[in-house]
């Protein structure tokens, strides 16, 4: 069964003023797109103002709350709108949420292969590669492995890009996967929880391409963020795996 519904896309974004426009415009090209949402998690330098002017829906988060507070906002937000939507029109409105980080730029064009299978009904949570770049630096290899070892154990599937931020999913997928893990390790439960809750995942190969992590002391310290907090979102759902094994 194809899923119903058009796409709200969701950006969260943290001072991102100089790319979030041409995302946004390459966003709201996409096909299936009726709105797009931006979540200015904090910004200090404008990023809420520039998406308006590019044509986004807006949202602000008086302080800076992580990528997951960002994106359990958008999704409240494509729900009320899309509930507005359908009392206006009586028509089903935004039952696919389409995820993109803000620094893609105009590379946000290639998204629409995320969306097409979802409203084929031939997955219910996409989830972008991107093309690899030798050389470039960017990235952890500690974090990566254990992210997908972490979801190959918990949930018996093996993935190439399991921090990719950008998703298409259905209301139904997502719902099933709240609250999000905090942090860095958002993406890596999103995973986990869907597929555990019983739903299709896809990996797509996409051409999109965004800022790589440099190699300063400040990409060491995201770097051990993201590890840090990966390990805190498998750790208790490793924990709730081995209670249920336990009491069976």
């Amino acid at each position: 069964m194809s899923a119903a519904g058009r796409v709200s896309v969701i950006i969260p974004a943290y001072n991102e003023a100089d790319r979030i426009a041409a995302t946004v415009a390459a966003a709201r090209a996409l096909p299936g797109v009726y709105q797009v949402i931006v979540v200015d998690d904090g910004s200090t330098d404008g990023t809420a103002q520039a998406a308006r002017e590019a044509g986004a829906v807006a949202v602000e988060h008086g302080r800076n709350r992580g990528k997951a507070a960002a994106m359990e906002t958008g999704a409240d937000a494509a729900t009320d709108a899309a509930t507005d939507a359908g009392a206006a029109t009586g028509a089903a409105t935004g039952d696919l949420l389409l995820f993109l980080d803000a620094d893609l730029g105009a590379t946000a064009s290639g998204a629409a292969v995320l969306i097409t299978p979802v409203l084929a009904g031939d997955a219910d949570m996409t989830v972008a590669t991107f093309p690899i770049h030798p050389g470039r630096g960017g990235g952890s290899g500690l974090v990566v492995r254990l992210s997908r070892w972490g979801i190959r154990r918990l949930a018996g599937c093996a993935v190439l890009a399991p921090l990719s931020g950008q998703r298409c999913i259905t209301q139904a997928a997502f719902a099933a996967a709240r609250p999000l893990a905090r942090g860095f390790g958002v993406e890596t439960a999103l995973t986990i929880d869907v597929l555990r809750a019983g739903f299709r995942v896809r990996e797509v190969a996409t051409q999109m391409d965004h800022r790589v992590t440099g190699r300063d002391w400040r990409a060491r310290r995201h770097r051990f963020r993201q590890l840090r907090d990966v390990a805190r979102a498998l750790l208790p759902r490793l924990l709730s795996s081995r209670k249920r094994k336990g009491r069976s």
